[in-house]
């Protein structure tokens, strides 16, 4: 994984509410759509949807639309990458 990749996802990891999402991820450990999210969070709705689009471009969350509906599904693969490279620099 790149630098600037890493910054990224660093960045998106910097707010607490991201970091709820991000749980509430792993609890459900399928899709969240985003009324979901708006519920477990006492966020406004465009606030919610900023955290969501930090997520997405970040590749930790993957968008997938449904009908008028947009859900949220959790990109195992580039959290494990990201996780990878830090444990690099403990060496």
């Amino acid at each position: 994984m790149d630098n600037k990749k890493i910054e990224r996802i660093s960045k998106a990891l910097s707010d607490v509410s991201r970091i709820a999402i991000l749980q509430e991820f792993k609890k459900k450990k399928d899709c969240l759509y985003c009324a979901e999210v708006n519920d477990l969070l006492d966020l406004t709705q465009p606030s919610v949807s900023h955290h969501l689009k930090l997520l997405v471009d970040a590749e930790l969350l993957l968008p997938e639309k449904e009908g008028r509906n947009l859900k949220y599904v959790l990109n195992q693969q580039v959290l494990d990458e990201y996780i990878a490279s830090l444990n690099e620099l403990k060496d």
